[in-house]
């Protein structure tokens, strides 16, 4: 406590989180089975207070299970939902069966990930498609949807018509949505009706409406890549493992 009675320090599984050891759930599974030592010492008690300079250290038990956590990439189709169930749509956790997985994917253990236990980690609304990751690891999640998360996200949006220059011109300036300025956002053109996003934020139907502002009106938005991983040859409502070799 300080002199005012406050306490001090930070709450140890939100400096684990900060650090990107796990994410603060998982931070607290593990100091309650005694799997997290700070400077040296086992903390079991949920909401410890550390100094911010503090060295933690997870066991190795502990390590050894956070590497076998599965992550999977979706081409998620138009019409699924992506974690909030509606009525008369289908979840995008529903698709990850042995029938829809990738055929590479499919010569690897046969053993499917447990659906109970998959979160995703930056949602498609139901009418876009594209790469969509699912993950048992909280690192993973804080990496690309976290406060601080800075991983690019591109969009190949097809519209009603071709953008003039001045539209693109305006899609790349200063825009502003529920009175807060936008990260800055990349558009090009690929020639025609289409055109490609890279973003660094993700607010609630984010192009769709920085579309509407420009008056344009989209066909299609499909997410092809997300940090280093990209869409690839994944066809429309398959899956496959995210590879040891790949990162965000």
């Amino acid at each position: 406590m300080n002199q005012a009675g406050r306490p001090t320090g930070i709450r140890l599984s939100k400096l684990m989180a900060q650090r990107g050891m796990c994410s603060r759930r998982e931070a607290d599974r593990l100091i309650e089975r005694g799997h997290v030592r700070v400077d040296g010492q086992t903390v079991t008690r949920l909401g410890t207070r550390i100094d911010p300079e503090s060295i933690i250290v997870v066991t190795p038990a502990a390590r050894a299970g956070q590497r076998a956590l599965l992550t999977v990439l979706l081409n998620k189709p138009p019409g699924i939902v992506s974690n909030q169930p509606e009525k008369g749509y289908r979840e995008a956790v529903s698709l990850i069966t042995r029938t829809n997985r990738d055929s590479a994917c499919a010569r690897r253990a046969q053993l499917l990930p447990d659906h109970r236990t998959l979160h995703v980690a930056g949602r498609l609304d139901i009418d876009s498609s594209g790469l969509l990751v699912l993950t048992q690891d909280g690192r993973i999640a804080r990496e690309l949807i976290g406060p601080e998360s800075n991983v690019e996200k591109e969009y190949a949006v097809r519209l009603n018509k071709i953008p003039s220059e001045s539209t693109l011109t305006r899609l790349n300036g200063e825009m502003i949505l529920d009175g807060r300025h936008l990260k800055p956002v990349t558009v090009s053109s690929t020639g025609g009706h289409t055109l490609h996003f890279v973003l660094t934020e993700g607010r609630k139907r984010q192009i769709r409406r920085m579309c509407d502002l420009v008056g344009l009106t989209i066909a299609s938005l499909t997410r092809i890549r997300i940090g280093q991983v990209g869409l690839g040859e994944l066809r429309r409502g398959q899956w496959r493992y995210l590879q040891k070799d790949e990162h965000f």
